[in-house]
């Protein structure tokens, strides 16, 4: 009795939650889309407002998975929504468009392009 009362009200831990290989590969596509089309101060935004209701959130995507899955790779979009159900998925989300931003950044410097111009 007092084992199952232990776990009773245990949740994942606090931090970034880490994604299976195939959640990482659907979380990829959308940092990478996100980083391509300079979306990052939005998503950021969106990403830290919504935090707390990422599984609600997620809910939804199931919710839309018929739909979803004639129009794209429903697959991905499955997957993706297991991910954002976890405790800390938002945290890996942020700290992967960071990662990509400042890749994408330093590529530019080293290039020689500057966006202002």
């Amino acid at each position: 009795m007092i084992g199952w009362l232990k776990h009773a009200f245990a949740v994942e831990p606090s931090g970034p939650a880490e994604p299976t290989s195939l959640q990482r590969k659907a979380v990829e596509q959308v940092c990478v889309e996100i980083v391509r089309r300079q979306l990052i101060t939005p998503a950021l935004l969106i990403l830290e407002t919504s935090r707390p209701l990422n599984f609600i959130g997620a809910q939804v995507m199931h919710f839309f998975a018929p739909l979803v899955s004639v129009l794209t790779d429903s697959q991905g979009h499955r997957h993706f929504a297991e991910f954002l159900e976890r405790r800390g998925s938002i945290d890996y989300i942020f700290r992967r468009i960071e990662q990509l931003e400042s890749t994408a950044l330093s590529q530019q410097r080293g290039s020689g392009i500057d966006g202002g111009e």
